[in-house]
């Protein structure tokens, strides 16, 4: 079903308890639960997870602004920066490193890599929507938008710091990707 009719009309045949719960969590941008409940609420009614998924994202829009969406990491250098010199200790390197979960799927941390006290800090989680907006249009080549963003903006990260930019595996995601090393 990817007529957009038809998922109007299955959305409209959950029931309406079920369509506020829905609602409740395209609110609070809980995409996942949304969609969780839609599936399993309207399995009876022929809505599998591709289903669901389309009414979510249709909730989605007709909500628009009035999703209460979580913030986006900041991604410029002055605001990278202010957050590395935050850090406990000496930044000796910036990280760029795969995590992925059930929401956002791939995405990058950022990290800030310390001595004395050694550990590492994120500075930022580069998800992959706002990776898209950040690219504005722009090519990330064979890059997933995530690596291409968290590439660009570790690499001047660390050349503002005056410190090496380490990312193992930019082209594919991989989250056992050798680490840097101190």
């Amino acid at each position: 079903m990817t007529n957009r009719a038809d998922i109007e009309d299955q959305w409209a045949a959950l029931p309406a308890g079920i369509r506020d719960q829905v609602d409740g969590y395209v609110l609070q941008d809980g995409y996942l639960q949304a969609v969780l409940l839609a599936r399993t609420a309207g399995r009876a009614r022929g809505v599998d997870l591709i289903a669901a998924q389309r009414i979510v994202r249709l909730r989605y829009e007709h909500f628009g602004d009035r999703v209460a969406r979580t913030p986006d990491s900041p991604l410029d250098l002055a605001s990278l920066a202010a957050l590395a010199h935050g850090v406990a200790g000496r930044v000796v390197a910036v990280e760029a490193v795969w995590d992925g979960d059930t929401v956002h799927d791939w995405f990058v941390n950022l990290l800030a890599v310390s001595d004395g006290p050694a550990g590492e800090t994120c500075l930022a989680a580069v998800y992959r929507d706002p990776a898209v907006r950040a690219l504005a249009g722009a090519d990330a080549g064979p890059l997933h938008p995530s690596a291409a963003v968290a590439t660009r903006a570790g690499t001047a990260l660390a050349a503002h710091l005056g410190v090496p930019f380490h990312f193992a595996s930019p082209d594919r995601p991989d989250d056992e990707a050798p680490r840097r090393r101190l």
